[in-house]
């Protein structure tokens, strides 16, 4: 609704505020996401690279290309052929917003405006992927993430202090901005205003009949909008794999696997459990006393009896070997575990003191003799060995690619098959071949397939799960260009109709609109046009409607209201499929007095927007003081190297 205001006041009020806004979801959310800001490796070989400065703050060319980047890695999760000519829309945005940002830190420090470390680190504390599982800040979890966003701690530090500047500083300034109700109201009452008129269609496939292309026209066609019919880089990859088939001939041998088993008894010995009952004293000759007694035939609790409390008897239930000796030291575990059931041991020296234990029961545990375990020790030495085997094969291509050695001469002394991929584009499908689709374990070798240059040596990369490696390298490479017209004649030609159609289906929708003018109805002008157009329908609206949609306004609803009463214009549908042609018929101007809960809302937003206008004029005085100093040429050079970047 407020949009649909400044629009109507065709202001520019609040456009930098967005900057700010920016910086406050960032900080608001503790950067869950840091898509927008922060420092990267890119650096286009400008100077200094320094686009803009406030103060001792800049913004240079690593930071903005950086910014650009992560706009990029946005752009293509919705349209993965996107590249920087397409987002070179938002290069100014960005750039703004980052010296928006500078800005804030250049006067905080002029006027010694401290962000202490600990303040920066609760905001860190509250960033969602650096808490760990018990919601907490975690350490590691924040490394991962730093690695995850490939940015460091203090450039993590210096966005957030943009932001909490951006909070501490515009917060007061922006805080209780009240517009009056009588500014309100005609805003109110305008959203009240109801249009009534006509709207028609003119379709552009009711003006294809008779269109037929001369190879001429076609060949003219094609010309002008090659662009249109480019094909994407193609290359031929050759990709030669480092894995399990290549080792499948390995296998571990009887001896290695004796050797394993000998070398690994007490894990195929047979093992067993005990349940145990002990006393500990202090002294010997006690311990020796409740020995004999238990010994003798007295329950183990009996005998201890007449040392008192301090001989307290302990149930140890399920006792392994190792458990028992992690307590009582491998001297007991030794006596305790050699001894029968029902038996009773001691006294023992421990480290707690003097130990009488009386074994209660015992549990055997099986074992595995040579036999028994052959075939899983077989199959765990093979796995190992073929893992060796495909590192080694792993380092001898590498060494041969870093000793000089071309692809074939790398993957021939390696005796690896090798696969040449038909002709495909970056994304793996083939244009000759509609069937073929590059395997999914090879996405990592399409994608340094595609990014290294023809000249460059083969690289080794690695794939996904247990695939192993492969060694890459282009083949042919067919540069991006138009596709031949022979091969694309009959889609040339349809888009020849219908840019033709179009042509026609424009002109009659103008000449509606100029025979609509005045007291000529939609319906008598549409009539004067000998031309397959539906007929007119009625039309009627409230301005309101218009700010409910939030900017996705109906073409018709647009020209309603924007021409005057008794006007009528034309425009294209959006969706494509032709034009709209609308006549204003009357308009009933809208009263809010009756309505005060409108004029409240939007005096509510109003409220905020001028709270947007204060800031923003906060951060235009901060700029005009701190004298901002935009390096124009330096930021042209860049943006032209972005462009022609080729990403």
């Amino acid at each position: 609704m407020l949009s649909f205001f400044r629009r109507v006041a065709k202001s520019k009020v609040g456009t930098g505020i967005m900057a700010f806004v920016l910086i406050a979801i960032l900080a608001g959310f503790a950067i869950a996401d840091l898509t927008n800001f922060g420092s990267g490796q890119i650096n286009f070989g400008m100077g200094s690279g320094t686009l803009a400065k406030v103060g001792d703050q800049e913004v240079n060319e690593r930071e903005m290309s950086d910014a650009m980047q992560r706009r990029l890695q946005q752009a293509r999760q919705q349209k993965p052929e996107a590249d920087y000519a397409s987002i070179m829309g938002d290069f100014n945005a960005i750039l703004d917003s980052l010296i928006d940002e500078r800005t804030l830190l250049a006067f905080a420090d002029k006027y010694d405006f401290p962000l202490s470390k600990r303040l920066v680190d609760a905001e860190i504390a509250t960033i969602p992927s650096a808490k760990g599982l018990n919601g907490q800040f975690s350490e590691q979890a924040y490394q991962q993430f730093l690695a995850q966003q490939r940015m460091t701690d203090s450039q993590v530090r210096q966005i957030l202090r943009g932001g909490l500047l951006q909070r501490l500083l515009l917060t007061p300034i922006a805080t209780n901005a009240r517009v009056p109700v009588g500014m309100a109201t005609p805003y109110a009452s305008m959203l009240l205003e109801e249009r009534q008129g006509e709207a028609a269609i003119v379709p552009i496939d009711g003006f294809k009949a008779g269109l037929q292309a001369t190879d001429a026209q076609l060949q003219q066609f094609y010309a002008a909008n090659r662009a249109r019919y480019m094909i994407r880089e193609q290359r031929v990859l050759r990709i030669a794999r480092i894995g399990p088939e290549q080792v499948s001939n390995i296998t571990a041998s009887d001896q290695e696997v004796m050797n394993y088993y000998n070398q690994n008894k007490t894990t195929y010995a047979p093992s067993d459990t005990r349940s145990l009952s002990q006393v500990v004293v202090q002294d010997q000759g006690t311990a020796n006393g409740i020995a004999q007694r238990a010994k003798g035939g007295q329950a183990l609790a009996a005998a201890a009896a007449p040392a008192g409390s301090n001989a307290a008897v302990t149930q140890l239930k399920d006792q392994t070997r190792a458990a028992y000796a992690g307590v009582s030291g491998d001297k007991a575990a030794d006596a305790v575990f050699s001894a029968a059931q029902g038996s009773v041991v001691g006294p023992i020296k421990t480290d707690f003191g003097w130990a009488v234990v009386k074994v209660d029961s015992v549990k055997a545990g099986g074992g595995k003799t040579l036999e028994q375990a052959k075939a899983e020790i077989a199959a765990k030495l093979t796995a190992d060995k073929r893992k060796g085997a495909i590192e080694d094969l792993v380092d001898k291509v590498q060494n041969a690619l870093d000793g000089g050695s071309n692809f074939t001469e790398a993957v021939a002394e390696a005796k690896l098959p090798v696969t040449n991929t038909p002709l495909i584009t970056a994304s793996g499908t083939s244009r000759a071949d509609a069937g073929f689709k590059t395997p999914a374990e090879l996405a990592p070798t399409l994608k340094t397939g595609f990014e290294i240059a023809p000249n460059d040596p083969p690289e080794v990369v690695t794939l996904p799960g247990d695939a192993g490696y492969a060694v890459v390298s282009p083949g042919q490479v067919v540069p991006a260009s138009p596709a031949p017209l022979a091969s694309i004649r009959v889609q040339v030609t349809n888009d020849w109709i219908q840019s033709e159609a179009t042509k026609r289906a424009e002109a009659a929708a103008s000449q509606i609109a100029a025979k609509a003018n005045g007291n000529v109805s939609l319906a008598d002008a549409i009539k004067a046009v000998s031309a397959p157009i539906p007929p007119s329908r009625p039309v009627a609206a409230r301005r309101i409607q218009i700010a409910d949609q939030q900017g996705n306004v109906p073409p018709a609803l647009k020209i309603l209201f924007s021409a005057g009463a008794g006007k009528a214009r034309m425009a294209a549908n959006p969706g494509g499929g032709g034009f709209f042609v609308v006549k204003v018929n009357k308009i009933i101007p809208g009263n809010a007095l009756g309505a005060p809960q409108l004029i409240g809302q939007v005096q509510g937003e109003l409220n905020q927007a001028a709270a947007q206008d204060y800031a923003q004029q906060f951060v235009a005085d901060l700029k005009r003081e701190l004298k901002v100093k935009r390096n124009e040429s330096a930021i042209q050079g860049f943006r032209a190297r972005m462009l022609s970047s080729g990403n």
